[in-house]
Parts: structure tokens; C-alpha cells; sequence
């Protein structure tokens, strides 16, 4: 069993690694490409187990870029929270966490000439990568989520809509004493797991104020037994906004900086339930500079 385990570790980390050369690749020979630095900030959010409302201050990187054959996607969230959400060894210092997000793309009509078309869909696409996570918090989360499924791509007046339809293998760390206990474990493979992805970029005008709205939307299946031996249940994680194009309107130029508001769904938060903080509604303010 551990061998088995080790060899499934190795194997994420090779499709990470893979992933990665992929990306570095490509942006060398992008068709479009968009990045960004984003704030949000939030006072509603909540962590498992934990009955208050979190604060937190939210920096990301993100970065999506087409190429010959498809396209890429990374974002980087790296999270402060107050005081509310402690990490390890401390009642006064709020945790720190980085999440990050890769998805690649292959377009069946860039790889064949003529896309897969029907009804409101204009073309399909292969979608594969991973989720990493670190939080320095005492249960010390290590997410590492591989993904790999079709993706329908919608036809829209401007902007996407992609619809993906994942296979999803989950490893993740318990540092609660209680999860070395005999009979618990400390780290977790977690049972296979579908997940439904629906994500959204959709610009728009009112009057002579450019805006768009965009976000994405997880439905994640049962993936077994959590570190104690409990049934997980369906998760829902939606995060959206509503921004307006600020520097067209105050010097002039499209698509740098964006300004708005956003918020947070999130239902059964990693699989967890019944218990306090794994459901979350929390408005966000929110500001993203492209470059």
C-alpha cells in the first residue's frame, strides 16, 4: 500500500513538472495572452471547525495564454487571514496559504483544422492539470489534486463559457494529533471523484461603462473517507465577481485596471459536514491590474 502510494506521489509530481515545461513552452509562441495581479478582500469567510467569521486579504497571479494547439491557465492565490483563522503555535498571528491552479487546454478544431461543433458548443477540448495547496495552520493542509476530462466550449457573443467534466485523484495532509492516532492516518489518498467545472468570462457595456462578468463554479463528487474515517459529501465551491473597467474610464486605456465586487459560495467545504464553518457566503471587494 505505501509503496503504491509513493509511486502515485511520483506520478503527480512527474504530470506537475510536465505541466509546467508545457506552459513555459508554449507562452513562448502565444497567440493571445492576459495577466494579472488581483487583490480581494472579505470579512465573511469561514474555515472548517471553526465557528467565527474569518478575514482575509487575498493577492493572486493569474495568467491565461493561447498557442497553436490550445491554451493555458494558472492562478496563484496566496491568502492572509486575521486572527480569527490562527496559524500553528500562534493566537495572534492569522495563517498564510498559497493555492495555486493550473489547467492546460487542446483544442480538437487547432489540432484537426475544423472544430468539433454542435448546437451551442463551437469546439471541444482535452483539459488536464492540478491544484497545490500549503496552509500553516496546525492541521498543515497539502492538497494535490490532478484533473484530466473534455471540456465543452460554448459559443458566446464575446468572452467564454467553458464547460469541463473532470476525473479528479486527491492526496492531501492531516497535522492533528488526532489523525496520527492508531486507526486515523496523517496523510490520505483520497477515493476517485468527478468534477463538474463551470467557468465564465463574459464582458459587456452599459451605456459607455465596460464591464465584465466572470468566475468559475465546482461541483465535486463524494471522494471517500476523510483522516477519521467519516463519509465525505458533495462540495460546491463558486466564486465570481462583477468588475468595471476603471483605467478606460480614468485615463483611458482598455483592460488594465479592474475594479468591483465579488463573492464566495462555498457548500460542505472540502468535503467536510455538520459541523461548524464549512459553509461559506462572503462578499469581496475586488481589483485586478492586467499587464
Amino acid at each position: 500500500m505505501t509503496i503504491g502510494k509513493e509511486m502515485s506521489k511520483k506520478a503527480a509530481l512527474a504530470t506537475c513538472v510536465a505541466c509546467t515545461t508545457l506552459l513555459s513552452g508554449n507562452l513562448q509562441a502565444a497567440t493571445f495572452s492576459d495577466t494579472h495581479i488581483g487583490y480581494r478582500y472579505g470579512t465573511q469567510f469561514a474555515e472548517p471547525n471553526n465557528p467565527k467569521d474569518v478575514t482575509k486579504n487575498i493577492l493572486s497571479l493569474g495568467h491565461v495564454s493561447g498557442y497553436s494547439l490550445g491554451q493555458n491557465f494558472f492562478n496563484l492565490d496566496v491568502l492572509q487571514s486575521d486572527r480569527a483563522d490562527p496559524s500553528s503555535g500562534s493566537g495572534d498571528n492569522g495563517a498564510t496559504e498559497a493555492y495555486l491552479t493550473y489547467r492546460h487546454q487542446f483544442h480538437y478544431g487547432k489540432i484537426f483544422g475544423e472544430p468539433l461543433a454542435f448546437g451551442p458548443v463551437k469546439d471541444m477540448a482535452l483539459s488536464a492539470g492540478f491544484d497545490l495547496n500549503t496552509k500553516n495552520t496546525t492541521f498543515a493542509p497539502r492538497k494535490r489534486q490532478l484533473v484530466i476530462g473534455p471540456t465543452f466550449k460554448f459559443d458566446v457573443p464575446r468572452g467564454f463559457v467553458d464547460l469541463s467534466l473532470f476525473y479528479s485523484r486527491e492526496w492531501n495532509h492531516c497535522g492533528l494529533p488526532p489523525c496520527g492516532a492508531p486507526g486515523n492516518k496523517n496523510d490520505i489518498l483520497f477515493d476517485p471523484y468527478y468534477q463538474i467545472n463551470l467557468a465564465w468570462g463574459l464582458p459587456f457595456d452599459v451605456g459607455a461603462l465596460p464591464m465584465t462578468f466572470k468566475g468559475f463554479y465546482n461541483y465535486n463528487g463524494k471522494k471517500g473517507d476523510d483522516y477519521f474515517g467519516v463519509a465525505t459529501k458533495p462540495e460546491q465551491l463558486m466564486r465570481t465577481a462583477l468588475l468595471v473597467d476603471v483605467g478606460k474610464l480614468a485615463w483611458g486605456d482598455d483592460n488594465t485596471l479592474w475594479g468591483g465586487v465579488g463573492y464566495e459560495y462555498w457548500r460542505n467545504k472540502f468535503g467536510n459536514h455538520g459541523k461548524p464553518g464549512v459553509d461559506t457566503d462572503a462578499l469581496t471587494f475586488n481589483l485586478e491590474w492586467h499587464f
